[in-house]
Protein backbone atom coordinates (compact mmCIF):
# COMPACT_ATOMS: atom_id res chain seq x y z
CA UNK A 1 0.00 0.00 0.00
CA UNK A 2 1.09 3.53 -0.72
CA UNK A 3 -0.09 4.79 2.66
CA UNK A 4 1.19 6.51 5.72
CA UNK A 5 1.29 4.38 8.88
CA UNK A 6 -1.68 5.21 11.10
CA UNK A 7 -3.58 7.05 8.35
CA UNK A 8 -6.47 5.53 6.41
CA UNK A 9 -6.05 5.35 2.63
CA UNK A 10 -9.43 6.99 2.05
CA UNK A 11 -11.97 8.68 4.27
CA UNK A 12 -15.70 8.03 4.14
CA UNK A 13 -18.26 10.68 5.04
CA UNK A 14 -21.14 9.62 7.32
CA UNK A 15 -23.57 9.89 4.37
CA UNK A 16 -21.39 7.61 2.22
CA UNK A 17 -20.87 5.11 5.07
CA UNK A 18 -24.63 4.90 5.62
CA UNK A 19 -25.31 4.30 1.90
CA UNK A 20 -22.48 1.76 1.50
CA UNK A 21 -23.63 -0.18 4.58
CA UNK A 22 -27.24 -0.12 3.35
CA UNK A 23 -26.25 -1.44 -0.08
CA UNK A 24 -23.92 -4.06 1.44
CA UNK A 25 -26.87 -5.45 3.39
CA UNK A 26 -29.25 -5.25 0.42
CA UNK A 27 -26.78 -6.96 -1.93
CA UNK A 28 -25.39 -9.44 0.60
CA UNK A 29 -21.86 -8.29 -0.15
CA UNK A 30 -18.65 -8.05 1.84
CA UNK A 31 -18.09 -4.48 0.74
CA UNK A 32 -17.56 -1.97 -2.02
CA UNK A 33 -14.38 -2.37 -4.10
CA UNK A 34 -13.21 0.80 -5.79
CA UNK A 35 -10.62 1.04 -8.50
CA UNK A 36 -9.73 2.89 -11.66
CA UNK A 37 -9.58 1.97 -15.33
CA UNK A 38 -8.62 3.66 -18.58
CA UNK A 39 -11.54 5.34 -20.27
CA UNK A 40 -13.59 8.46 -20.67
CA UNK A 41 -12.66 11.75 -22.27
CA UNK A 42 -10.13 12.70 -19.54
CA UNK A 43 -8.36 9.33 -19.62
CA UNK A 44 -9.38 7.44 -16.45
CA UNK A 45 -12.61 6.42 -14.72
CA UNK A 46 -13.49 5.17 -11.25
CA UNK A 47 -14.89 1.66 -10.89
CA UNK A 48 -17.20 0.53 -8.11
CA UNK A 49 -18.40 -3.02 -7.50
CA UNK A 50 -20.04 -4.73 -4.56
CA UNK A 51 -18.13 -7.97 -4.01
CA UNK A 52 -18.65 -11.19 -2.07
CA UNK A 53 -14.97 -11.74 -1.19
CA UNK A 54 -12.20 -9.52 0.12
CA UNK A 55 -9.07 -9.75 -2.02
CA UNK A 56 -6.08 -10.15 0.35
CA UNK A 57 -4.21 -7.52 -1.69
CA UNK A 58 -6.96 -4.90 -1.28
CA UNK A 59 -6.52 -2.04 1.16
CA UNK A 60 -9.57 -2.24 3.45
CA UNK A 61 -11.17 0.75 5.16
CA UNK A 62 -14.07 0.13 7.56
CA UNK A 63 -16.29 2.75 9.13
CA UNK A 64 -19.77 2.69 10.69
CA UNK A 65 -20.69 -0.68 9.17
CA UNK A 66 -19.32 0.20 5.72
CA UNK A 67 -16.36 -1.61 4.16
CA UNK A 68 -14.47 -0.12 1.22
CA UNK A 69 -11.75 -2.11 -0.49
CA UNK A 70 -9.22 -0.41 -2.75
CA UNK A 71 -7.98 -2.52 -5.63
CA UNK A 72 -4.17 -2.88 -5.63
CA UNK A 73 -3.54 -1.03 -8.90
CA UNK A 74 -5.68 1.92 -7.74
CA UNK A 75 -4.15 2.47 -4.31
CA UNK A 76 -1.58 5.08 -5.30
CA UNK A 77 -4.21 7.06 -7.24
CA UNK A 78 -6.84 7.02 -4.49
CA UNK A 79 -4.73 7.75 -1.41
CA UNK A 80 -6.18 10.76 0.41
CA UNK A 81 -9.57 10.58 -1.33
CA UNK A 82 -12.77 11.42 0.51
CA UNK A 83 -15.78 9.32 -0.55
CA UNK A 84 -19.06 11.18 -0.15
CA UNK A 85 -22.68 10.44 -1.05
CA UNK A 86 -24.74 13.39 -2.21
CA UNK A 87 -28.42 13.69 -3.00
CA UNK A 88 -29.73 16.52 -5.15
CA UNK A 89 -32.95 17.23 -7.01
CA UNK A 90 -31.58 15.46 -10.10
CA UNK A 91 -29.38 12.66 -8.79
CA UNK A 92 -28.05 10.66 -5.89
CA UNK A 93 -24.45 9.54 -6.33
CA UNK A 94 -21.13 8.77 -4.72
CA UNK A 95 -18.64 11.60 -5.15
CA UNK A 96 -14.87 11.24 -4.96
CA UNK A 97 -12.99 14.25 -3.59
CA UNK A 98 -9.56 13.16 -4.76
CA UNK A 99 -6.52 15.43 -4.22
CA UNK A 100 -4.61 13.46 -6.89
CA UNK A 101 -6.89 14.58 -9.75
CA UNK A 102 -5.66 17.38 -11.98
CA UNK A 103 -8.59 17.48 -14.45
CA UNK A 104 -12.11 16.14 -14.82
CA UNK A 105 -14.42 16.13 -17.80
CA UNK A 106 -17.59 18.19 -17.82
CA UNK A 107 -19.80 15.31 -16.69
CA UNK A 108 -17.44 14.48 -13.80
CA UNK A 109 -17.26 10.79 -14.74
CA UNK A 110 -13.78 10.89 -16.27
CA UNK A 111 -10.61 12.12 -14.59
CA UNK A 112 -6.93 12.75 -15.18
CA UNK A 113 -4.36 12.33 -12.44
CA UNK A 114 -1.45 14.63 -11.68
CA UNK A 115 1.78 13.60 -13.43
CA UNK A 116 -0.08 11.07 -15.59
CA UNK A 117 1.51 10.71 -19.01
CA UNK A 118 -0.77 11.51 -21.91
CA UNK A 119 -1.28 8.91 -24.62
Amino acid sequence: MFGIPGKQAVTITPAAAKQIARLMTKQGSQGLRIGIKKGGCAGMEYTMDYVTEVNPLDEVVEQDGARVMIAPMAQMFLFGTEIDYQISALEAAFKFNNPNVSEACGCGESIKFKDQPTA
